[in-house]
């Protein structure tokens, strides 16, 4: 059974596409639903912000791009220690990174999900070899004292647990932005400019879409009946429900 908006469609004629209609012949639709924001997770954000959006994308390049090319340099005292052993390891912390990538992922985790996690390799209680994890795979357990008693990587169905040792130099060392909320995760960046973020990208898809359809905006439909011929309110509830299951949204 063909629709009530198809056979309204169908029945205009050339005709009647004269401009006479009145106020009394006119359906506007205006339908403005609640936002839809994205989840409050820094996995989310960061697939919405840096893989899908070019300013969020740039902004923390640039950061994290400006924070690795700072030189290092080491003092003992008010001398500068040209050879000491921790300026080999930031400038090779381990077989996979260099001292840009290493800090450039840093900043980055830092800014997307508020957390950077950096695991120490030790060889005879000496730090040999640094390694950047990924925060979404690192969660906390707390201990009895209420402070973090372990760290626990999981990734390809596996999982590392690292106990804290209270003294000498920590399997994990977590930095993290201030969160007032939360005592062992720390606040992205990201997730405070979540509007921004959303409205962004909407109004892009929302163009895209435009631009898929032609250009052309959204419209009104004239009913132009019997003259003084209106539309009964069941009529009017099936076409308002048709035009919105058809004809809203970015599709």
């Amino acid at each position: 059974m063909p629709s009530l908006l198809s056979r309204l469609v169908s029945a205009v004629t050339p005709a009647r596409e004269t401009k006479y209609s009145r106020a009394a012949k006119l359906l506007a639709m205006h339908a403005l639903g609640q936002p839809h924001w994205s989840a409050r997770n820094s996995t989310v954000l960061t697939r919405e912000g840096y893989e899908r959006n070019a300013v969020c994308h740039r902004c923390v390049r640039m950061v994290a791009e400006a924070a690795a090319s700072v030189p290092w340099l080491v003092y003992e005292g008010r001398e500068e220690a040209i050879d000491h052993p921790l300026l080999s390891l930031i400038e090779r912390p381990n077989p996979l990174d260099t001292s840009a990538s290493f800090i450039e992922t840093i900043c980055a985790n830092l800014l997307l999900y508020g957390n950077a996690y950096i695991e120490s390799v030790l060889i005879d209680e000496e730090l040999r070899e640094l390694y950047a994890l990924r925060p979404d795979r690192m969660s906390i357990e707390a201990g009895r004292n209420g402070w973090p008693a372990a760290f626990i990587y999981r990734a390809l169905g596996q999982e590392a647990r690292y106990e804290t040792r209270g003294e000498g130099i920590e399997p994990i060392l977590h930095i993290k932005f201030f969160n007032p909320l939360d005592d062992y995760y720390g606040f992205p960046p990201l997730a405070a400019a979540q509007v921004a973020l959303d409205t962004h990208n909407a109004a892009s898809f929302w163009n895209k879409a435009l631009l898929d359809n032609s250009a052309r905006p959204s419209g009104a439909l004239v009913y132009a009946g019997p003259e003084g011929a209106h539309l009964t309110d069941e009529q009017f509830s099936r076409l308002k429900e048709e035009l919105e299951e058809n004809f809203s949204g970015a599709t």
